[in-house]
This record gives structure tokens, C-alpha cells and sequence, in this order.
């Protein structure tokens, strides 16, 4: 049995917060949340009664195995793939140091990290993995140089070409992805910011026909589906089709019927603000242009969403601008019109139902894993101070302290 006592409870649901409270813990899971008592002989008491204690923090968007945007980079040319698997190891253990203790990841890890953590040779977060990008020809993951060269190095089993041309290589493909280890499904219906000049955020990638195949079989295998979709046709199809979430999803204010439709059908939104900010300071000048351009839009899509009932959730959709701690996002959320609570919430509980594992994670209610954070301070009066190290004191996974400050 471990005890919390906390000073200051959060439990990521959005009620109020609460003062004095006790987690008792037990084989992983919280088995009661209650008002304060002695802890009993041999159990290990977290003292927490000077600080702030929330859900484990989800990053519903990353890009862990992701280090540079880099060419040599991307095609794994840059170093060793010892050393990249190691540094990779490294960044998924400073994150769950950082009190994210579940990640979604959207493309390039492969599902050897997951059985590594579950297994124990290493720490880290949950991860659901994605595995890799689904895209056409010519889409965001179809790996070609500038100078139209492709990749001819041999491609990584764990890591699966994602390229797919017409509805029965979609399925295909998302099929390979689920052997692969995938636990999300995740694609691509327009260009991004960083895309290739003459694919942007509002060119369509995939049709109606190839995305209607891969929702299909994606959730026919009991997969949720992630779409990168910034705006234009591409976005129309993704939601028209079924996706899950929204990824990005810049230019919804340009159609406030996708809005509508994103709120009647429950579908996730991660703007990942974060990337954006890196991708305004980019040395290519078309990134540049497009990610100063988009920012206005996606600020006003974010408080379409909010007042329409949308999701909001957080994800930093880090990896190529590096690792910055995730919670970032949660300061850029913020900014752009959410309240410090709903910023919580987008990281806790809203994540949580992104995941669809709102029955596990993302709030502290008996019956859920045992995932707790505690910091130095209140966050709700500043959410900068989920950036700092030396404030996260003590993180929780599946009821063992992990890190203890």
C-alpha cells in the first residue's frame, strides 16, 4: 500500500480543487480518495501536504524516436542506430521524470520501447504507439529527398514503409502497421507546415474512398484512427470518414461545420501549438511563411472548438524541434484562450478520453491506474511551473514512486 497526502488535490475531472486529501494505493490501482487519517504501520507515505497532486500528465502527440528534422535524420544516416536507440531511451525516460506518464506517439518508435518498459529493462511512460505515418505517395510519409530521390536503404521490420496508394493498399498498409505493434492508426490527409514547397497545410492527400478503407479497417482491427489535417478538402475527408482525432487542424475555423461535426461525434483535437512556435523560427522560408500565416487561424479554431464543446488536448508533437519538456503545450494552450483548468484537463482527463482509456487514466478516482504527480506550487496560477524539473517532487506509475525529489 503507498499513501499520498496531498496538500492540494487536482483530480483532472475539472472540479474545483480540494484541500487536505489522502490516495490510498494498492496493486496499481487507487483504492480510495478521502479526507485525511494516519497512515498505517509499513506503508509508504508520499508527503505531499505542502504541494499540488494531479493525474499523471499525457502527451497525446510526440514524436520520441525523433531528434532532428534533418534529412540524414530522417533517413537514419546521422548516427548509429545503437546511439539513436539509446537517446531515444533517454528522452522517454526524462519524460516520464517529468510527470507524463502516458504518451501517444505519433509516428517513428517503434513498439519495442513499449515491451521494453513493460518488461522493465527500462522506465518510462505508457506509450501507445502508432508506429508509423500512413500517407499517399507524395504525403507527408512518403520518404523522398528533395531532389526526388527515395530512401533505398533497407527499411527497419519494426518500422514499416506507411506509403499507400488506392483503398486496398490502405488497408494493406494498416494492416502491416497493427502486426508491426501499433496500438493508434495514424495518417495524413493534407501537407504540414514543414511539408515539401507545393504541399501545404490545405493540400489533400488521401481521397474519400482510401480514408473511408483505412477508418474501416482500422477500427474493424480495434484501432482509434489520429489524422494530421491542417485544413481544406483533406480535413472535409478525414472527419467525413470517421477519424478519431484531429491532428493539428489549423484552418477549422475556415469551415465551422467541421466544428459542429467534430462536437457531435466526440472527435479529439490536439493542436500541438507547440511545434508551431519552433516552425516560425525555421531557417526554410516557405515553413516560416506557412507557420506564421496559420497562427491566427489556429488560435481562433481553438476557441471555436472550446465554445463549441470540442475536446481539446494536449500534445506537443515534439521530436524534430527536440524534446522541450511537454508540458510547454500546456502554456501555449493557455495562451490561446484556455483556462489553466482546462489546460489541466487537456493533459489529464481529456487525454485520457483521446486515448480511449478514460476507464484507466487521466483523473484520480478509485478504480483508475495509480498514476500521480506532485508539485511545487499551484498550476493553476502558474502553468510554467509544470516545466520545471526541481518542481515535479514526486511521480507515481502503477502505484511505485518512480521519482522522488
Amino acid at each position: 500500500m503507498t499513501v499520498v497526502r496531498a496538500g492540494t488535490l487536482i483530480d483532472g475531472t475539472g472540479a474545483a480543487p480540494m484541500r487536505d486529501v489522502v490516495l490510498r494505493l494498492r496493486d496499481g490501482r487507487i483504492e480510495a480518495v478521502g479526507a485525511g487519517g494516519q497512515p498505517a504501520a509499513g506503508e509508504d507515505v508520499v508527503d505531499a501536504r505542502n504541494l499540488t497532486v494531479l493525474p499523471g500528465l499525457i502527451d497525446c502527440h510526440d514524436h520520441l524516436a525523433s531528434h532532428s528534422y534533418d534529412l540524414a535524420h530522417r533517413w537514419g544516416l546521422d548516427e548509429r542506430a545503437t546511439t539513436r536507440t539509446l537517446r531515444t531511451a533517454r528522452v522517454i525516460e526524462r519524460t516520464l521524470g517529468m510527470g507524463y506518464t502516458a504518451v501517444r506517439d505519433a509516428g517513428g518508435l517503434d513498439a519495442g520501447f513499449r515491451a521494453a518498459i513493460e518488461e522493465g529493462l527500462m522506465t518510462g511512460p505508457r506509450l501507445f504507439t502508432a508506429v508509423a505515418i500512413i500517407s499517399p505517395i507524395g504525403g507527408i510519409g512518403d520518404r523522398v529527398s528533395p531532389s526526388g530521390h527515395e530512401c533505398t536503404l533497407v527499411a527497419d521490420p519494426a518500422l514499416p514503409s506507411g506509403v499507400a496508394n488506392g483503398a486496398e493498399d490502405v488497408r494493406r498498409v494498416v494492416r502491416t502497421m497493427v502486426r508491426a505493434g501499433a496500438d493508434v492508426i495514424k495518417c495524413a490527409t493534407t501537407g504540414g507546415a514543414s511539408s515539401r514547397p507545393g504541399h501545404g497545410p490545405t493540400d489533400r492527400a488521401f481521397d474519400r474512398d482510401e480514408m473511408r478503407a483505412l477508418v474501416d479497417e482500422a477500427h474493424g482491427l480495434g484501432r482509434t484512427v489520429m489524422c494530421h489535417a491542417l485544413g481544406g478538402p483533406g480535413l472535409r475527408i478525414a472527419l467525413e470518414a470517421g477519424v478519431d482525432s484531429i491532428e493539428h487542424g489549423c484552418y477549422l475555423d475556415e469551415d465551422p461545420e467541421l466544428i459542429a461535426l467534430m462536437a457531435q461525434r466526440g472527435v479529439s483535437f490536439v493542436p500541438t501549438l507547440t511545434v508551431y512556435e519552433y516552425h516560425r523560427q525555421s531557417k526554410a522560408p516557405h515553413v516560416r511563411e506557412r507557420a506564421r500565416r496559420l497562427e491566427a487561424h489556429h488560435v481562433e479554431s481553438i476557441r471555436r472548438a472550446l465554445a463549441a464543446g470540442v475536446r481539446v488536448v494536449a500534445g506537443t508533437d515534439a521530436g524534430g524541434h527536440g524534446h522541450p519538456p511537454n508540458a510547454v503545450e500546456l502554456q501555449h494552450l493557455v495562451a490561446a484562450g484556455l483556462t489553466p483548468m482546462q489546460a489541466i484537463q487537456a493533459a489529464t482527463g481529456r487525454a485520457a478520453e483521446c486515448l480511449g482509456a478514460a476507464g484507466e487514466l487521466g483523473t484520480l478516482e478509485k478504480g483508475k491506474r495509480a498514476d500521480v504527480v506532485a508539485v511545487d506550487g499551484d498550476p493553476l496560477a502558474d502553468i510554467r511551473i509544470l516545466q520545471d524539473p526541481a518542481r515535479i517532487r514526486f511521480v507515481v506509475k502503477d502505484g511505485a514512486v518512480v521519482v522522488r525529489r
